[in-house]
C-alpha cells in the first residue's frame, strides 16, 4: 500500500455506511429467530404443530436460505446492493408480518421458506458494500462493526420478542417485527450508496483515498484496473474457495450448535429459572462484542488473516471442552468458560470474511461470498440438529465433542491456507 494511501483522511464511511448495514441485519435476524418465542408462546398449540414440526418450522428457513447467495453477490457487484437488498427488505418484512396471521402448519412452512429465499441474498450483498466502501486494511473492523449484529440482535431479540407476546400474542411478534423491516427503507434510502462515486455527502478526499486504494487491490489480484466478469463455472472450479466452503460449515455448526442449545446448556450448570437463564445466556453475546473489536484490530494493523481467523476457532473450542471437564464438579467454573466462548464465538467472521476479497478479484469474490455462505448455511442446520441428535442419544455433553471436532477442522484446514499476509497476492 502506498504512503499516500497511508494517510490521515476523513472517516464519514464509519459513520455513514456501516450504522443502517448493522440495523438492516439486526432486524433481519430477530425475524430469523423471533420463531422461537412464538413457539414458546402459544403458536405450537394453536396451530397443532408437534415437537418435530415445530423444529422444522425452524430449520427450513436456511433451505430458502441458499437461493439467492450467488445471485445476490453478483447482483451486488455486477448492478446495485442498494436497490437489491431494498427490495428484499420489502419482501421479507411482508413474508415476517404475513406468518403472524398464518392458519396452519404447512402456511407457516411455506412462509418460513420463502422467508429464507428473501433473506438470503442480504449478506453476500452487505459483505460487497464493505468491500466498495473500506480499502482492506480497514476491512476487518469494517466487518467486525457490521457483524456485531448477531450478539445485539441476540440482546434485544429476546427481551422484545418476550413483551410482545407477553402484551399481545405470538401472532403480533411476527407483525410487529416484520413492520419494523419495512420502516427501515426510510433509513436505508437516503444513507447507503453503492460506490463512493454515488454518495454526495462524502469530501473529494475521501472519495479518491478509497477509489485509490481499491483500485490498488484490483491491480495487485488481476494486473490491471478494470473488472472482469468471471463465469460461475470459472468461480466453482477454485480448490481455495472449497477449502474456505468447508471452513465456514465447520464454523457455522459451531457458532450456531452452541448459540441455539445455549440455554439448554447454561441449564445443566445452573438452578436458575427460565427468566435467570435468559438473563445468563445474554453475557456470552455481551462478551462478544470485545472479541470481534480485538481480534479485527489485531488482523488489520498486521494483516495477518489467516492467524486471526483460526485463534478465535481454537480458542472456542478450548473454552467449550474446558467448560465440559468443569461440569459435574464446579458449575461456576463451568459457567465461566462457556461465557468466555463468546469472546471467540464470532470473531473468526469479521477476519474470514476480508479473505474473499483479497485472494480473488472482485467478481468472483462477490459470487464466492455466496458459495462459501451456501455451506454456512448447511452448517448452520447440521450445528443444532447434530447436537440435538447426540444429546438424544447420548448426553449434552457428547454433542459439544461434536462442535468441538468441527471447530478444530475449521482451526486445522485455516492455518493449512495458502495465503500469507496481505501482500497483493497469493502463494497458490
Amino acid at each position: 500500500m502506498s504512503e499516500k494511501i497511508k494517510k490521515v483522511v476523513p472517516s464519514g464511511r464509519w459513520l455513514h455506511i456501516l450504522p443502517p448495514l448493522v440495523l438492516v441485519y439486526i432486524v433481519a435476524f430477530m425475524d430469523r429467530t423471533n420463531i422461537s418465542f412464538a413457539i414458546a408462546g402459544g403458536m405450537d398449540k394453536e396451530l397443532g404443530m408437534t415437537a418435530t414440526i415445530a423444529g422444522l418450522a425452524s430449520g427450513i428457513f436456511f433451505f430458502g436460505y441458499m437461493f439467492l447467495q450467488v445471485p445476490g453477490g453478483r447482483i451486488a457487484e455486477r448492478a446495485s446492493a442498494k436497490k437489491f437488498i431494498a427490495c428484499t427488505i420489502i419482501a421479507w418484512g411482508g413474508l415476517a408480518a404475513l406468518s403472524g396471521i398464518s392458519q396452519n402448519t404447512y402456511q407457516i412452512l411455506v412462509i418460513r421458506f420463502l422467508l429464507g429465499v428473501a433473506e438470503g441474498g442480504v449478506w453476500p450483498a452487505i459483505l460487497t458494500i464493505i468491500s466498495h466502501w473500506f480499502p482492506v486494511h480497514e476491512r476487518g473492523r469494517a466487518n467486525a462493526v457490521f457483524m456485531m449484529n448477531a450478539p445485539i440482535a441476540s440482546i434485544i431479540t429476546g427481551p422484545l420478542s418476550g413483551f410482545i407476546v407477553s402484551a399481545f400474542s405470538w401472532r403480533y411478534v411476527f407483525i410487529i417485527e416484520g413492520a419494523i423491516a419495512i420502516i427501515l427503507l426510510f433509513i436505508w434510502f437516503p444513507f447507503v450508496d453503492d460506490h463512493p462515486k454515488d454518495a454526495k455527502w462524502i469530501s473529494k478526499e475521501e472519495r479518491e483515498y478509497i477509489e485509490t486504494a481499491l483500485r490498488e487491490e484490483q491491480v495487485a489480484l488481476s494486473g490491471t484496473a478494470s473488472v472482469r466478469k468471471i463465469p460461475l463455472s470459472e468461480v466453482i472450479s477454485s480448490k481455495l474457495l472449497w477449502i474456505l466452503c468447508i471452513i465456514y460449515g465447520c464454523y457455522q455448526a459451531g457458532i450456531y450448535g452452541y448459540s441455539l442449545w445455549l440455554p439448554k446448556i447454561i441449564q445443566g450448570v445452573s438452578t436458575s429459572g427460565m427468566t435467570g437463564i435468559g438473563l445468563l445466556s445474554t453475557i456470552p453475546n455481551i462478551i462478544a462484542i470485545f472479541g470481534l473489536i480485538y481480534f479485527s484490530r489485531k488482523s488489520d494493523s498486521t494483516m495477518n488473516r489467516k492467524k486471526y481467523t483460526a485463534l478465535p476457532m481454537v480458542g472456542f473450542a478450548i473454552c467449550l471442552f474446558i467448560s465440559i471437564q468443569f461440569k459435574a464438579g464446579n458449575p461456576l467454573a463451568s459457567f465461566i468458560f462457556i461465557a468466555f466462548c463468546g469472546f471467540f464465538l464470532y470473531s473468526a467472521n469479521s477476519v474470514f470474511w476480508t479473505i474473499p476479497a483479497q485472494v480473488f478479484e472482485s467478481d468472483m469474490a462477490a459470487q464466492s461470498r455466496g458459495i462459501i455462505n451456501i455451506i454456512g448455511g448447511l452448517g448452520s442446520f447440521v450445528g443444532p440438529y447434530a447436537v440435538g441428535f447426540l444429546t438424544t442419544a447420548i448426553n449434552t455433553s457428547a454433542g459439544l465433542y461434536a462442535l468441538i471436532i468441527l471447530l478444530i477442522i475449521a482451526f486445522a484446514l485455516t492455518i493449512l491456507l495458502p495465503i500469507e499476509k496481505y501482500e497483493g497476492s497469493i502463494k497458490a
